[in-house]
């Protein structure tokens, strides 16, 4: 009987003790439905007609496009001296939407401060033009209309109070002369730090959308709204862990995630660091979460910021490390769902 539960005690034990993460590097290790599009560069976007990617090729760097049936690679903002751009989007029209600011002052002030929307016409040698809005981190931008959403804190907008944000939803107007934004409208407010704002994905025909709550101890959850109703969800309902909504799939019926939950056996740290790529269903249960990628399996590895094609076939998503800043990125890959 001793022998028997001392045995039962070892294996009870064996199974909290974390998994060990591999030492190596996930590309040499990617299964068969996993390529690897691009050697450099981070924050994919699929173009509306799944036929192209855009990324950048740094932090503070220059927009690129990728043709994915020739691979041909052309830079979208070389013709701008000293870009400094974080992220470019498609917009359904062609063109693009350019996040950045005006010039690298460093690397705090120039993402939060300075950060702004541009217009970037797809015409060949095309220059950014501003919006004249300031904004925090990202954007949401229709696979449908024009419609784009942001979010701002106070370090955009004075008004705010400190700790708050909030999400804007707005129209950009290309219909003559320089282009603009119009019928912005506040849809959602936090009022203390404890839910700092980013919008992520429109869906259901531009109804709902879904967005981030940046939560303290570098956690957060998924979060969607319905832009009629004014209704918010908290989709993941996980709390302590770490969950970012990064793409939605066709239909709105599921979206990407970044989350920690490999965490529960691989140990480490919570939060944006050990994060991979789940897919949840926006059902409100919380419950419906499947692993897509095992970056994170191993040391210092990471997948992040994936983005899922209108037709569902492929999600683009970039290799990166634990230790660097959320968005840094060491090259663009394709997840095929369907080749």
């Amino acid at each position: 009987m001793k022998i028997a539960l001392a045995l039962a005690t070892l294996i009870l034990a064996a199974a909290d003790k974390p998994v060990a993460r591999k030492p190596g590097n996930p590309l040499d290790n990617l299964p068969a439905n996993i390529e690897v599009l691009t050697h450099f560069g981070e924050r994919a976007d699929i173009s509306p007609d799944n036929q192209r990617v855009a990324f950048m090729t740094k932090s503070f760097g220059d927009a690129m496009l990728i043709d994915l049936k020739t691979r041909a690679i052309t830079c979208l903002t070389c013709n701008i001296p000293g870009a400094a751009f974080l992220r470019v989007m498609h917009l359904i029209t062609g063109d693009y939407i350019l996040i950045g600011p005006d010039h690298f002052e460093d690397i705090q002030t120039s993402r939060s401060r300075d950060n702004e929307l541009w217009f970037l016409s797809k015409e060949r040698g095309a220059k950014p033009v501003k919006l004249g809005q300031k904004m925090s981190e990202g954007a949401a931008i229709s696979k449908q209309s024009l419609k784009i959403a942001f979010s701002q804190v106070p370090a955009q907008a004075a008004d705010l109070a400190p700790g708050s944000s909030r999400l804007i939803v707005a129209e950009l107007d290309l219909s003559g002369g320089a282009p603009r934004l119009i019928n912005q409208k506040t849809v959602y407010e936090s009022k203390d730090p404890g839910c700092v704002l980013e919008a992520q994905d429109f869906y259901d025909n531009d109804r709902k959308m879904v967005f981030t709550c940046y939560e303290p101890h570098n956690l957060a959850s998924v979060m969607g709204i319905d832009l009629q109703s004014g209704e918010v969800t908290n989709f993941s309902k996980a709390p302590g862990t770490y969950n970012e909504p990064e793409g939605i799939f066709p239909g709105g019926v599921y979206t990407a995630v970044e989350g920690d939950r490999q965490c529960d056996w691989l140990g480490g740290n919570r939060g944006g660091g050990n994060i991979d790529i789940w897919k949840l269903k926006l059902d409100g249960t919380g419950k419906d979460f499947t692993r897509l990628t095992h970056f994170n399996d191993y040391e210092a590895g990471k997948a992040s910021n994936p983005v899922v094609s209108t037709d569902g076939r492929f999600m683009a998503f970039q290799a990166a490390r634990t230790t660097d800043p959320a968005g840094v990125g060491y090259g663009i890959l394709i997840y095929w769902f369907k080749k």
